[in-house]
């Protein structure tokens, strides 16, 4: 097989389908059998998957989706998911997969912004999305052979978007991030930009119909949707769904279910050296394992060198964004590092590396990490003044990060412009979750900022309360995991008697990462 390397990009976007639902269709030309996906026991192959799209699609069409509507799904990994969002992919509609764990705040603000021509949600799979399904009056049925799907009401009032022709300009995936402002931004994936990713992806894992892929990283998220699902079914290979993160089940799917490919978040990896410990196992077994990817959050150096030594092979840093399919860089299997670099930048990708006056730096120098390539969204969905913001007229995208290259091509993330904290691989902006807590009626103001721990992030929030309140941190951490999904909620609240500020009002958020920090490290010494 041909190193990616070797490939030019204009190889890369030779050949793709016009759509991302026509992946598959080879596979079920040729290797009917082969099995697409393994769900509780059950597989499915090449064929049956085929056909539940199919299925799924004239039940669609039969409730009132048409060409260029949105269609939002509220699931946990499934097969069902995945069947939805090819079905989407057929009617050309654009699918808006979203996490169920997020609060009814979160969803109604998708909803409202996106659209949606309908909200499905997957009630066989989750308490979560059942709950969401009764508050809105969804019934509950199947949608082709899956059962327990709750429809939502047809939204009559949905306009659809125009149809294109060309992959390159017809949205396929419509996917939401908090935006630092904490308003839903909706990132336009086109069908080129999904399918250029997948490519990529299986090329560079050498992805193949005898490799089966751990499906732990949700499909509501990008790389769940590109890197795992689209590319899996690209490659001919299995995905191996699952639907909840358990570290007990992926050690035993690593060690007995022929698992090959496990891409995860540092989190991912952190929690089975935790199970390992708990269940005191002298090691894990490896089975067929010949991949390890992570991305998502900053990778710590220990716990890179620890998973790497429990299973013999390199631990391959990624980095990439949302709006970028994700993919921009990674370390390759053939050339591993010991250190902190994310890998050279993918085939097809071109970066810049910008100083605070517009001017590129020097070699190894830090700056903000612009890119251009393939991969890079349409835009932001209904608002084009945040997208003229984040793409120039040459269609470079800037990525908000601070970075630099090294001579041999290397990336390494220095820092993050933006406030983002990631935990466990989910982006979490503090402006959302400040703005939670300052609707409570005795709170003044809050600041939100992120904190290292056990190679994650974590939520702290300080907050300044009105005179005489009586509302304790407890209380607050209570009303803010009413309206925030579990992974935003603060892990700890601190309720000072008023926050730093500089002359000019503005809150000092590097003392309160100190301060947050200093609790951490007082923690430690009292235990």
């Amino acid at each position: 097989m041909r190193s990616v390397e070797a490939i030019a990009a204009s190889e890369l976007l030779d050949g793709l389908p016009s759509r991302v639902h026509e992946v598959y269709a080879p596979f079920v030309r040729d290797v009917p059998d082969q099995p697409a996906f393994l769900e509780g026991g059950r597989s499915w192959s090449y064929r049956q998957f085929s056909h539940a799209v199919d299925a799924v699609t004239k039940d669609f069409a039969d409730l009132g989706i048409r060409a260029g509507d949105r269609v939002m799904i509220a699931s946990e990994n499934s097969v069902a998911l995945g069947a939805m969002l090819f079905a989407t992919s057929k009617l050309d509609a654009w699918g808006i997969p979203v996490n169920p764990r997020l609060s009814a705040r979160e969803i109604d603000q998708i909803a409202t912004h996106s659209g949606a021509r309908r909200v499905l949600f997957n009630a066989a799979v989750s308490k979560e999305a059942a709950d969401h399904a009764t508050r809105v009056g969804a019934a509950i049925r199947a949608v082709g052979p899956f059962g327990g799907i709750g429809i939502g009401p047809l939204n009559a009032d949905a306009q659809a978007e125009p149809v294109e022709k060309d992959g390159a300009r017809q949205v396929a995936g419509l996917l939401y991030t908090s935006g630092t402002t904490g308003a839903p931004k909706g990132v336009m994936l086109s069908h080129r930009n999904l399918l250029f990713t997948g490519r990529v992806s299986g090329l560079l894992r050498k992805s193949g119909p005898a490799d089966r892929i751990y499906g732990v990283l949700p499909m509501s998220h990008i790389v769940g949707y590109s890197v795992l699902l689209i590319a899996t079914l690209m490659h001919g290979s299995t995905l191996h769904v699952v639907a909840k993160a358990d570290p007990a089940a992926l050690a035993h799917a690593i060690a007995n279910e022929g698992i090959t490919s496990l891409f995860g978040v540092p989190a991912t990896y952190q929690r089975l050296l935790e199970y390992k410990a708990v269940k005191g196992l002298q090691r894990l077994e490896r089975g067929r394992l010949r991949v390890m990817s992570v991305a998502g959050a900053p990778l710590d150096l220990d716990l890179k060198k620890r998973i790497e030594d429990e299973f013999g092979i390199p631990l391959l840093n990624n980095y990439g964004i949302t709006e970028c399919s994700p993919g921009l860089s990674g370390v390759r299997s053939e050339h591993p590092v010991a250190d902190e670099s994310v890998g050279p930048f993918l085939p097809g990708i071109e970066h810049r590396i910008v100083g605070m006056q517009g001017q590129e730096v020097a070699t190894g120098d830090v700056g903000e990490l612009h890119v251009r390539g393939p991969n890079v969204m349409l835009g932001y969905y209904r608002a084009p003044e945040l997208t003229a913001a984040a793409i120039d007229r040459e269609g470079w995208f800037n990525t908000g990060d601070l970075a630099r290259v090294n001579g041999e091509g290397h990336l390494y993330i220095a820092g993050r412009t933006k406030e983002l904290i990631i935990r466990s691989g989910f982006n979490v902006y503090p402006a959302e979750v400040e703005a939670v807590l300052n609707s409570h009626d005795q709170v003044v103001q809050s600041a939100v900022v992120g904190r290292s721990v056990d190679g994650n992030e974590e939520v702290v929030a300080f907050v300044q309360l009105l005179p005489g309140a009586q509302v304790s941190a407890e209380d607050l951490k209570s009303y803010a995991a009413q309206q925030l999904t579990s992974y935003k909620r603060p892990t700890e609240v601190m309720i000072l008697e008023a926050l730093p500020s500089a002359s000019t009002g503005k809150i000092l958020k590097s003392k309160l990462r100190e301060l947050a920090i200093a609790r951490t490290s007082d923690a430690a010494a009292v235990g």
